[in-house]
């Protein structure tokens, strides 16, 4: 089994890192959050929502509208320019007028300072630039809730420090925003540690004050 009995509420305005060695079952409780993968057993509740209920077209539109995931590999459309790569869940959803989401898009290119670039493919940027052009097209449907799995693996330590700045201030507006990391480090900005160990959540504290 690759999860045992995990039990954990999650709300808005926390920033959660879920941190445990390889293998022990982050990821898979990630997807299990976001829907990718479907559970054996158990249940998951988003707002009212049963997600594990859902058919996969009704699961793949709640996703894209109710939540922004950022991977460590990026996952940018290749062919695509910046601010197409934002504006794709847009389309994708229908949750904005295709006339105003270019506008959308640039000014969450703004936000993560990288309307420069917007017209750029992909491979024209850094990686670190890449990953926050990813955190952008996690938030283009400014969705309550962003998961980030391992999202500054392939990143250097000032770039890594500046993506979970961008989580904090996320955290700080009332999203969730829910971290896997192997980087502890990380956790002295965290509002919530949870500790996975060989599928079983060991630990899970909060910060108080």
């Amino acid at each position: 089994m690759a999860l045992k009995g995990i039990s954990a509420d999650f709300y808005a305005g926390e920033f959660a890192c879920i941190v445990g060695r390889s293998g022990a079952g982050k990821s898979t409780l990630v997807n299990m959050i976001t829907g990718v993968d479907h559970l054996s057993s158990g249940e998951v509740w988003e707002n009212g929502i049963p997600v594990h209920k859902l058919n996969e077209n009704q699961v793949a539109l709640w996703r894209g509208r109710n939540l922004g995931i950022v991977y460590q590999s990026f996952r940018l459309m290749p062919s695509l320019c910046l601010l197409d790569n934002v504006m794709l869940p847009m389309d994708l959803c229908g949750m904005y007028d295709r006339k105003k989401s270019p506008e959308r898009a640039m000014t969450l290119l703004k936000d993560v300072e990288l309307e420069n670039h917007a017209f750029k493919p992909p491979s024209a940027v850094s990686g670190g630039q890449q990953q926050r052009v990813a955190i952008a097209r996690a938030l283009a449907n400014d969705p309550p809730i962003l998961v980030a799995d391992e999202p500054t693996g392939r990143l250097d330590s000032m770039t890594a420090d500046i993506i979970v700045e961008m989580f904090e201030k996320l955290a700080s507006q009332g999203k969730l925003v829910i971290m896997v990391t192997h980087d502890t480090s990380v956790l002295s900005k965290a509002t919530r540690a949870i500790t996975i160990q060989d599928g079983e959540l060991i630990q899970d504290s909060k910060k108080t004050g």
